[in-house]
């Protein structure tokens, strides 16, 4: 099983050490970003969902335009659109992109953010209408009959689905989150499932609870495990940990003034991934080899906030240490987009693959229990409860 990076999409020049006020979108350097991830190999690249932000679907669309093997992971909210639409409009960019699509699912972390678009259910509610979503999508993806669905969140008759994915079989679906409710519902239906960056020992503890969902639901594959880092490399260790500081002064001094997505007064975060973030973060700034926490206090830990310090070399090492204990998907995006993504694609890239082919030399990647088959299960049979 592949190794796969990936990266998350970035429309304009604005960044969180040089914000820019009310950007729009900047269509040459959006295609100038998604083209640098398709050279210099990267295998996804997220392109995330909030209330106040660009149309994914629209983006999405336009980088698998412009790029050739690069794929788009499109994040989902459910409230913001009907399942079956849901499964025909990724099943048509699935089938115009030729099987570049991956759907990430989000059940929603914050009751104020749902709001925004008018979705007042409460989290517990919220899982239980992702998790009848993600099987209404299923069984769309799955055959072209006509069927009826009576469930508490989604009723219908008859629906039909014309619209197949590339492969005839389904997309990739990915769910994240470190609640019990995330763990249950991307253990037993999830292709991916998707962690911030935390300890190892935190990691493989939330791998084997997904491990162990994933049996209980009776399935003879598992999710592949995705974690995300906010890398910060330089030539040397001196030279990385001086770039850090900077960043952390920056990302501070940004949150202070007023001109970051989260103001310095926000209230603690909702959701429990951000939560575990914050906690680890108190027990020192320096987790294992190079996991660095004072970014994640410095943002409130909203979103992937979790550092890795360090040469490229010791990054490399870092991804394997995280590759060791299962991960197979590797997201990495930095603080200066554009630059950070190149900086990757020449020199951490290439040596995690090659350590990797090195391993496979020796007998052994790294990875030593089965997870899903194929490039993001693509190929794996379909589980519809």
């Amino acid at each position: 099983m592949p190794v796969e990076f990936i990266s998350a999409t970035f429309p304009n020049k604005s960044t969180e050490l040089t914000p820019i006020l009310n950007a729009t979108i900047d269509p040459d350097y959006l295609v100038r970003y998604a083209r640098s991830l398709d050279d210099y190999e990267f295998n996804y690249t997220l392109v995330p969902y909030d209330s106040s932000y660009f149309d994914p679907w629209t983006v999405a669309a336009t980088i698998a335009a412009v790029t050739k093997k690069l794929s788009v992971i499109i994040a989902v909210r459910p409230n913001t659109l009907y399942p079956t639409l849901a499964a025909k409009a990724l099943s048509t960019l699935d089938q115009i992109s030729k099987g570049r699509v991956v759907v990430h699912f989000i059940a929603g972390g914050s009751d104020v953010e749902q709001a925004r678009e008018g979705d007042f259910l409460s989290k517990e509610q919220r899982y239980e209408r992702l998790e009848e979503y993600i099987k209404i999508c299923k069984r769309a993806w799955a055959s072209p009959e006509p069927f009826d669905w009576e469930g508490k969140h989604y009723q219908f008759r008859g629906f039909r689905n014309l619209v197949p994915p590339n492969n005839g079989k389904s997309l990739p679906v990915s769910v994240g989150g470190s609640s019990d409710e995330a763990y249950r519902i991307g253990g037993s239906l999830g292709d991916i499932f998707g962690l911030w960056g935390e300890p190892l020992k935190e990691t493989k503890e939330q791998i084997d609870r997904i491990y162990a969902e994933a049996e209980k639901a009776g399935r003879i594959d598992r999710p592949r495990i995705w974690v995300t880092f906010r890398p910060i490399v330089a030539e040397t260790e001196e030279l990385a940990w001086s770039k850090a500081h900077r960043t952390l002064d920056a990302l501070t001094a940004n949150r202070d003034a007023g001109k970051s997505r989260v103001p310095s007064n926000a209230p603690p975060p909702q959701n429990v991934g951000s939560q575990r973030l914050l906690e680890i973060a108190k027990r020192g700034e320096v987790q294992d080899r190079a996991l660095w926490y004072p970014t994640v206090t410095a943002t409130g830990a909203r979103g992937a906030s979790t550092a890795l310090v360090g040469s490229y070399q010791t990054i490399v090492d870092s991804i394997l240490d995280y590759v060791d204990l299962g991960c197979e998907l590797i997201s990495i995006r930095g603080y200066d987009n554009l630059n950070d993504a190149i900086d990757y694609g020449r020199y951490v890239l290439p040596k995690v693959r090659e350590g990797l082919k090195g391993r496979a030399e020796k007998g052994t990647n790294g990875i030593t229990e089965p997870t899903s088959e194929g490039p993001i299960a693509k190929d794996t049979p379909e589980i519809v409860k």
